[in-house]
């Protein structure tokens, strides 16, 4: 895989999450059918010499998926890591 750009990468990454949530993700209450680029949508991404990271997310509520996506331009390698937030809690106090 040859990157050419910061726009190739990131559609590159939107990419690679439709298709990882369209396998592995159930469909269930929080999804009804399979998502689309549309759905997906890039949190941050940068690019450090020849390497790129982004980290994307879907529109779907409450599915709490979050992918980080890294680029090793030595080696022409993409790699993919999907989370799942587990929790949200808010701390007032120590």
């Amino acid at each position: 895989m040859i990157i050419t750009g910061m726009e190739h990468f990131q559609s590159v990454c939107k990419k690679k999450l439709v298709e990882w949530y369209n396998t592995h993700y159930p469909i269930n209450e929080h999804r009804m059918a399979h998502i689309e680029l549309d759905n997906v949508f890039v949190v941050w991404s940068c690019k450090t010499l020849q390497n790129y990271k982004c980290l994307v997310s879907t529109t779907v509520s409450g599915d709490g998926i979050y992918a980080e996506y890294t680029y090793n331009g030595d080696k022409q390698e993409l790699y993919e890591d999907i989370y799942k937030k587990l929790q949200n809690t808010c701390h007032t106090e120590e």
